[in-house]
């Protein structure tokens, strides 16, 4: 599938490690000011490279370990239970506002798509508002719902910005998609991307 959206860097913050950023991918930029967490894939590189810095290392070490026996289909499945552990020690700053999120590493989250690595906006993605919910994590609003739409869900369609710095509220999400994209890149730590997720296709054939 091909996917439109962006790289963003945030910063990482911890007392040990010498990582400076996670650098995550997403197709909604425009929902930047609603990011209250972010996820690691459990095979993601960078959170070895943390391990200095990680309070928990042992519960996340184990979570890491019991990830390897799910499968991607397990890992992805519609209406699965999501499941995770919080990297204690280290929190991701939102280049937008500057603000200190933390980082869980979670199954939901694949290492080879994107950058395996994401920003996660639990008011605007169902699997997000799902983790959210069981963790009992902020959820943002930062698209303007219409009032026939359940108060209950998230809404992940496209609408008018709110919530968010000045000059993008009031913006359509596809304006302040570009917008924002720029904003941050003159900054170096966005651009605009292409990603493609390939995957194995099995062919069978069955003889009557």
């Amino acid at each position: 599938g091909r996917s439109e959206g962006a790289e963003i860097k945030f910063k990482v913050k911890s007392e040990k490690s010498k990582v400076e950023d996670i650098t995550v991918f997403t197709t909604r930029p425009d929902t930047l000011f609603g990011a209250t967490y972010c996820v690691l894939a459990p095979e993601h590189t960078l959170v070895d490279e943390l391990k200095g810095s990680i309070a928990n290392w042992g519960e996340v070490e184990a979570y890491r370990e019991e990830s390897k026996a799910r499968t991607e289909i397990e890992r992805t499945a519609e209406g699965r239970e999501k499941t995770g552990v919080r990297i204690d020690g280290v929190f991701a700053v939102n280049p937008a506002n500057d603000e200190e999120l933390p980082v869980f590493v979670a199954d939901y989250v694949l290492g080879h798509y994107g950058t395996g690595a994401v920003m996660a906006v639990p008011a605007h993605d169902e699997r997000d508002f799902e983790f959210a919910k069981k963790y009992e994590l902020p959820i943002k609003q930062v698209i303007e719902t219409p009032e026939f739409f359940p108060k209950d869900k998230p809404y992940t369609e496209d609408g008018i910005v709110i919530n968010s710095i000045g000059w993008m509220n009031g913006l359509l999400s596809i304006d302040a998609r570009k917008e924002i994209i720029s904003e941050l890149g003159h900054k170096g730590v966005a651009k605009e991307v292409v990603r493609y997720r390939l995957k194995d296709w099995v062919f069978s054939r069955q003889r009557y």
